[in-house]
């Protein structure tokens, strides 16, 4: 029994305008499916369906208190695309980011709210996985926090170091869960957290039951009653379990 992985939820002040960026950056269509939310998928996308990540963009009164350490990792397959996206991203309105990154090949941007991404160089390992490479998740100690996320969703590890793990789905397909060792807090903002759901007709409590088992907890961040249920991972990460997927 695992969950599946349906989207990445993005805080916004104007879910409208975030999201036609996000479609636009990665050539997908946004549509409003009721006030303040933006869904940013694949055009003709049905889930459930592991070859896409999608994206939901909600608006809140101060996204500027939320903090989350997740990003995106856009790919690229050649050295034009990487600079004409990278360009094409600027006249959407991203802007370049400093986080320290130094001299490295891939190019560090911030949406128009000031989240920050990353495009990468062109790598054959993110040649079949769509506009969104990898989904990054900072963390102290990315092998015990890839075993909670590998077991939660049934995700394969392709690739560990000391420093580093790459998770993906059994089907090998789609975009990576990466996590990554950062042993010092986050001074740049980004507001994005996973949503999961499980599979239809599957209780949702069984398998809120069996993450705390995995080591998640039950987290408050002001949801109020609502359907889906917020937890946190073993590292304090905040995410949802969705009644069902609404993507």
């Amino acid at each position: 029994m695992a969950l599946q992985l349906v989207q990445v939820n993005a805080k916004a002040r104007d879910d409208a305008a975030l999201g036609r960026f996000w479609a636009d950056a990665l050539g997908w269509a946004a549509a409003g499916r009721e006030p303040g939310v933006t869904h940013v998928e694949p055009a003709g996308f049905a889930w459930p369906n592991p070859t896409a990540v999608c994206l939901d963009v909600v608006a809140v009164p101060d996204p500027g208190t939320v903090r989350y350490r997740v990003h995106l990792d856009l790919a690229t397959t050649s050295p034009a695309h990487h600079a004409g996206l990278i360009a094409r991203l600027r006249d959407l309105g991203a802007t370049p980011a400093d986080i320290g990154q130094g001299d490295v090949p891939w190019t560090v941007l911030a949406d128009p709210e000031g989240n920050v991404f990353c495009v990468l160089e062109p790598r054959d390992l993110y040649r079949d996985t769509g506009p969104i490479a990898a989904v990054v998740v900072d963390c102290a100690d990315p092998r015990a926090l890839a075993r909670f996320w590998g077991e939660a969703m049934g995700w394969t590890a392709h690739e560990t170091t000391g420093d580093h793990v790459r998770l993906r789905s059994p089907a090998n397909v789609g975009p990576y869960l990466e996590f990554l060792r950062t042993p010092a807090a986050r001074t740049w903002w980004n507001r994005l957290h996973l949503d999961l759901a499980p599979d239809r007709g599957d209780d949702k409590a069984a398998h809120v039951a069996r993450l705390q088992a995995l080591g998640a907890a039950p987290a408050d961040i002001g949801q109020g009653d609502v359907p889906w249920t917020v937890m946190a991972d073993p590292e304090g990460n905040e995410f949802c379990v969705l009644a069902r997927a609404t993507a």
